[in-house]
């Protein structure tokens, strides 16, 4: 049974794509997470869950020992990162609370995820710290890379990086490889939806000016429309619960509308069996959905984690 801490949870995804890997095999130990309607949503789908909220008032003496740290961390800017030694490189960051508990705890894997642009934040300086810190903590057994969830049979464009670390330098880990499943736009989507998400004429005649105006001006397209065929959709966010603008659904003979709540957890992987709590908006759910991961790209990575770590112990 491998023990599993579950920092800026969000919603669980992580976790789920973990869990989905191994069933009956993981444990949560401790799970965080700030944000009050995550955690209502990660308490609808695990209603016996203590939720700790703000990491870093959290000793790390107090967390139990793990086996493995799983962290969708939020990445602010490093402030004079590469340039001092130690914990001073990444005190102020919510990095430094992964690395003091690092230290403390010394799991077996440490398994981060973030958007691609850390890899190129502030010349690649954010990125090589964190490696140089987790080296200097003792595992040098690391690769990152970034991977697509249109690879992984969900349809949508979304790229994300994920960094894997091992204590032990003799486990070998290789990420997945692309899955080759052909999936459309249509698998996700519902048959009969709400009024309620057809977006307003208004909205629609400011969508499509902005995209005119962007065009002419080379700042990008503007809105995306997808239908039933379509092969992908763009990166959902937290903000597409403002306009719907990256995702739009074209119906016809009306304007098109916004994706629902259910075909955006279908549009990161999550499975049918996810609740959606009651007392928790649209809004809210657009914005959790966005910030959270791909369950299916997390569950491969996690196939492959444990299969190293499986193999390892055997030796």
């Amino acid at each position: 049974m491998y023990k599993l801490i579950d920092l800026f949870a969000g919603i669980g995804g992580i976790r789920r794509g973990f869990e989905l890997a191994k069933p009956s095999g993981t444990k949560c130990v401790f799970t965080s997470e700030l944000d009050k309607y995550a955690q209502i949503t990660y308490k609808e789908n695990y209603p016996n869950e203590i939720i700790h909220e703000d990491i870093t008032k959290i000793d790390e003496k107090d967390i139990p020992d793990h086996d493995i740290l799983m962290a969708g961390f939020p990445c602010q800017p490093f402030s004079q990162a590469g340039h001092q030694r130690g914990f001073k490189d990444t005190r102020g960051t919510l990095f430094f609370d992964i690395e003091r508990i690092v230290k403390e705890k010394k799991p077996e894997v440490i398994f981060l995820e973030n958007v691609k642009r850390l890899k190129t934040h502030d010349n690649g300086n954010t990125l090589k710290v964190i490696l140089n810190r987790l080296i200097k903590l003792g595992y040098d057994n690391i690769q990152y890379t970034t991977l697509k969830a249109r690879d992984f049979g969900i349809p949508q464009n979304r790229e994300r990086l994920f960094i894997v670390a091992f204590k032990d330098k003799d486990v070998l880990f290789d990420f997945p490889s692309p899955l080759n499943v052909n999936v459309k736009v249509g698998d996700i989507l519902e048959h009969e939806v709400d009024e309620k998400y057809t977006i307003s004429d208004r909205l629609w005649s400011g969508h499509q000016r902005r995209k005119i105006n962007n065009k002419k001006n080379g700042k990008g397209f503007g809105f995306g429309i997808v239908n039933d065929n379509s092969s992908y959709t763009n990166t959902i966010s937290a903000r597409y619960y403002k306009d719907g603008s990256e995702v739009l659904v074209e119906q016809k003979g009306k304007n098109p509308r916004k994706l629902t709540p259910l075909e955006c957890s279908r549009l990161q992987g999550y499975p049918e069996d996810f609740s959606f709590p009651l007392n928790v908006s649209d809004a809210q759910l657009y914005k959790q959905f966005g910030n959270s991961v791909c369950v299916k790209v997390v569950e491969e990575i996690a196939k492959n984690i444990f299969k190293s770590l499986d193999l390892n112990k055997k030796h």
